[in-house]
């Protein structure tokens, strides 16, 4: 159990948020100004560009820390201590008020060129009695490198008794789409994202159900196909499969209430999507999108929808880049339940707010920042976390 803290430089920071005009939450016009980059149609009423909200409770920004580095996924320790990963392949204890870092390192190699490196971090639900974390990370394999997950226990200022619990094959010598989201449901049993590596090559295997690339994977603490997994005991898929037909999901989170799982993944240009993951089921990369190749041209004719598979709950056009994404369950009662989701190229937080499973309303958080989101993260304290690509670390508590 980590102890010592090392004194670190850092940057402490206060935005007061105000919302002293009392503005409707109904009819606001979408968040979206921007023109769409195809003329594709969604399939139904609220699948994208819904009405506008704006948060009514007044709240505070707080910049606790500008000194994590490269951080990639957040998680939070019982004593409420932070776990920030560092892309270069270390970890960041940082106390609860972001006044100090401790670095811990003993992870295995990562590869942290392009969107590789050590990505998402979660706590054991038992890690009370057993100090076991879990984290995935780019790793060198073979001739390339592949999305992986390992676990190890926590002591002090390093990682001890690290074992590599499941590899996401083919490897394959690629910088982009590791997916890497990981998310323990209400059993114990672990949610692994996997991207599609990005390539032309690659592309397909989202589609192939003996490889482990563009899937949700759902593996017990040792790596092992967790019971009642769709696939188990088909000769023609991989046991650890929960569901396919995914390009880049860099964001899954657990219902708090439901139990559901969602993500989101980035589209190419367009089609971002939020999906209600559901075993078994084929979210439709590469067949169906409602983006289109970066070239402008269509993917796959412009198909946006065929029979059997799934249409995301809801989409973006342009994209927003999702990355992480977490369920609010603090302070700040309209938030309660909602979905926020960290944005990279949007340089945002959305805020989506849900009803029987569809989307009603979207905000946009922090704009005025010009930060590129990396994670969001539920505090144990009732506010909300967040990290940047430039090193933040940022508080959102109720003021």
């Amino acid at each position: 159990m980590p102890k010592p803290f090392i004194p670190s430089m850092f940057f402490f920071s206060t935005i007061f948020i105000s919302c002293q005009e009392k503005e409707s939450l109904k009819n606001l016009p979408s968040v979206e100004k921007d023109k769409p980059n195809s003329n594709n149609k969604p399939a139904f009423e609220g699948q994208t560009r819904v009405m506008g909200y704006k948060t009514q409770t007044e709240y505070q920004v707080d910049i606790i820390n500008t000194k994590l580095g490269k951080p990639w996924g957040i998680a939070q320790l019982p004593n409420q201590n932070f776990l920030i990963t560092e892309k270069t392949g270390f970890i960041n204890l940082v106390s609860p008020d972001g006044k100090y870092i401790t670095k811990i390192t003993g992870l295995p190699k990562v590869d942290s060129r392009g969107q590789g490196g050590l990505l998402d971090i979660v706590i054991d639900p038992d890690f009370e009695n057993n100090q076991t974390i879990y984290w995935s990370f780019s790793e060198p394999y073979e001739k390339g490198n592949l999305t992986s997950v390992a676990k190890g226990v926590l002591s002090t200022n390093k990682v001890e008794n690290v074992k590599i619990i499941f590899r996401a094959t083919p490897s394959y010598e690629g910088r982009l789409h590791y997916g890497s989201r990981l998310a323990f449901d209400k059993s114990g049993n672990l949610f692994v994202s996997t991207g599609e590596r990005s390539d032309l090559e690659t592309r397909p295997l989202a589609q192939d159900l003996k490889t482990y690339l563009g899937k949700i994977i759902k593996i017990d603490k040792n790596g092992k196909p967790a019971a009642g997994n769709p696939f188990i005991g088909s000769n023609t898929a991989q046991p650890e499969i929960f569901s396919y037909g995914h390009r880049n999901p860099q964001g899954i989170a657990i219902h708090p209430e439901t139990g559901e799982l969602w993500e989101s993944e980035m589209g190419p240009r367009g089609g971002d999507e939020i999906n209600l993951i559901q075993a078994g089921k084929n979210y439709g990369w590469p067949t169906i999108t409602y983006g289109i190749e970066y070239s402008g041209q269509k993917i796959n004719n412009g198909l946006t929808k065929k029979e059997g598979l799934e249409q995301p709950i809801y989409y973006w056009d342009p994209v927003i880049s999702p990355s992480g994404i977490t369920f609010y369950t603090g302070n700040i009662v309209e938030w309660k339940n909602n979905l926020f989701i960290a944005c990279l190229s949007g340089e945002k937080i959305n805020r989506i707010i849900l009803e029987n499973n569809k989307v009603v309303g979207e905000e946009r958080l922090l704009e005025d920042q010009h930060e590129r989101f990396r994670d969001v993260f539920d505090g144990k304290d009732g506010n909300l976390y967040a990290i940047t690509d430039s090193g933040k670390l940022y508080r959102i508590a109720m003021k």
